[in-house]
């Protein structure tokens, strides 16, 4: 990222309770506080968490917290920006907590309304007094075992906080964190599925592949997506609701899918399609569709911009990156069992050409990992593709379960 084209970055990770319910988003930015730089003016502030930590779960629209890093620095200067304390929890990375000027600047915070979240890298005596103030204690818990997680979480209960797991890498490792009694939960674990060798996708699973493979052709008339859409009714159900909700705002109600590719577009209806479709797995955690809406689109809108043929294909191309972790399968079972084209195979599979070198670089910004990006790449293009990926995604999801 150039000095000409720099600007501040901000990304979301999702904070689940024990049942992988999305109950807030830590927000990263790309420097040092850079998050609440992006929040001191009073006006921007709301703006920014509302794009943030607004999502779509199960057909409504929620609002859940922002978890922010507060410099130490920032809270004894009194430097922090007016922000909603229903909406934010601050998090605080202590590098001398027995100071009392911070204890008391502490108490002020929490008397105002606000909750902190305390990351707590030793157990120690000196932790007590901020212990007893904050509400959430922050816990890596990426080094230690089962037996280790339990004893620090059985210490810090005796100070009635939430203990909050964090840098958790595998399904196995939540388990341990959720029997041990945290109550939080953060990490990359929903990426890493308990994967079950040799599992065959059933026969339900390749066709709503084989249709989303289908509905990708460039030159796929109205008439076979309806033949395609129609092999599934609830798939045709959904789909025809759709269309005729609020969000279109037809004049007549359309009552066929050739009707609709007519009256919408072609490139319309197999989006839709392919959403419902790929969204179809009710037993994976919401966020999981969610966070491969969001990548399927942002590479899509980064196409758009940087002028790529074929759009859609990178939009195909995203979700399908991470399609594998709703089948509990690998990455090259997913190749081997659905039928994909080549360009979005070797995309997925090897990360090769424009198509995979753009899905690279928005897992890299997505995850927060800025040093994995270029140094040329086009900062702007990115973050408003990310956002608006965010808004896109949401409304999308909305519209899915009101049909």
């Amino acid at each position: 990222m150039t000095a000409a084209n720099s600007q501040v970055l901000l990304v979301r990770q999702p904070i689940f309770d024990h049942e992988q319910r999305v109950v807030g988003y830590e927000l990263l930015g790309s420097g040092s506080a850079t998050d609440l730089n992006l929040m001191q003016a009073d006006d921007s502030g709301e703006l920014i968490l509302s794009v943030y930590t607004t999502l779509s779960e199960h057909g409504e629209e929620k609002r859940v917290p922002g978890f922010v890093s507060i410099p130490e620095t920032m809270i004894l200067a009194d430097e922090l920006p007016q922000l909603p304390a229903r909406q934010v929890v601050m998090q605080v990375y202590s590098a001398d907590a027995t100071r009392p000027q911070l204890q008391e600047k502490l108490k002020s915070l929490v008397a105002d309304g606000y909750r902190i979240a305390l990351h707590v890298e030793k157990l120690t005596k000196s932790l007590v007094p901020l212990l007893d103030i904050v509400q959430i204690a922050r816990v890596d818990v990426s080094t230690k075992s089962a037996e280790e997680i339990a004893k620090w979480v059985k210490a810090l209960r005796q100070h009635k906080v939430a203990v909050m797991a964090v840098q958790i890498a595998s399904m196995e490792q939540l388990g341990e964190c959720i029997e041990a009694g945290c109550k939080l939960f953060e990490g990359s674990f929903l990426s890493k599925p308990k994967v079950v060798k040799g599992r065959k996708i059933n026969a339900n699973e390749v066709a709503l592949m084989q249709l989303i493979q289908s509905l990708q052709k460039p030159n796929v008339k109205p008439e076979e997506i309806e033949q395609l859409v129609m092999r599934d009714p609830v798939l045709t159900y959904k789909l025809l609701r759709i269309v005729n909700s609020a969000a279109y705002s037809l004049v007549r109600k359309v009552e066929s899918i050739a009707e609709a590719v007519v009256m919408l577009g072609m490139e319309q209806v197999k989006k839709w399609a392919t959403l419902i479709a790929a969204t179809s797995h009710q037993e994976k955690p919401e966020e999981l569709s969610r966070a491969l809406l969001i990548r399927g689109r942002m590479c899509e809108l980064i196409a758009e911009g940087m002028k790529y043929p074929n759009p859609s294909g990178f939009f195909m191309a995203g979700m399908m990156s991470g399609f594998h972790l709703m089948l509990d399968i690998t990455p090259e079972e997913l190749m081997d069992q659905i039928p994909l084209g080549e360009d979005i195979q070797q995309a997925v599979r090897d990360r090769a050409g424009i198509m995979g070198s753009t899905i690279t670089h928005a897992i890299a910004y997505e995850s927060g990992d800025w040093d994995q990006l270029p140094a040329d790449f086009d900062s702007a293009l990115f973050e408003s593709a990310y956002r608006q990926s965010l808004q896109w995604t949401k409304e999308a999801m909305l519209a899915m379960h009101e049909s």
